[in-house]
């Protein structure tokens, strides 16, 4: 038997003021973007937004449905809205920002397991990592160099 050990390191800011420039604007993004979510149900808004290499800002937010199932996160609408309009053109960064309608999350909420999924065949497919930050409503920031760091072990295309 052998063990393997999986650690990752994160950077953390105490707020959007400690963050690069470029990435405050990035965040501010995200953060309007949430305020367009559609969530009726859960009253939890999801903001994202994407800086591709080109220059554009791509936003995206949760779209929920009364058939859960259904509706999509914020950071899927982004992708693949970048995939459709952007082909070809690489994601440098994410900005993520979630809250509640009912109290401000002030804890750095990651992207769920399908989102990570997602942003992984990104990075497989552009050939390069996309750093991610995120937080709640407000408070602490989290970053990540690439999704690697939040899900070490990806299920890729190598597999299939």
């Amino acid at each position: 038997m052998q063990e393997i050990k999986i650690t990752t390191t994160l950077t953390c800011y105490d707020n959007i003021e400690e963050l690069p420039q470029d990435v405050q604007e990035l965040m501010q993004h995200a953060v309007e973007a949430r305020k367009n979510a559609y969530a009726p149900y859960s009253n939890f808004r999801v903001g994202a937004a994407l800086q591709l290499e080109n220059g554009i800002v791509v936003p995206g937010n949760n779209q929920e449905n009364a058939a859960y199932p259904s509706g999509l996160c914020a950071e899927r609408v982004a992708i693949f809205h970048a995939g459709a309009q952007y082909p070809g053109v690489k994601i440098t960064q994410m900005a993520i920002t979630a809250t509640s309608d009912n109290h401000i999350n002030k804890t750095p909420i990651p992207p769920c397991g399908s989102c990570r999924q997602s942003i992984a065949e990104y990075e497989m497919r552009q050939d390069s990592d996309i750093e991610i930050y995120f937080m709640g409503g407000e408070g602490k920031i989290m970053k990540s160099n690439s999704l690697k760091d939040l899900l070490p072990l990806i299920f890729d295309k190598s597999y299939l």
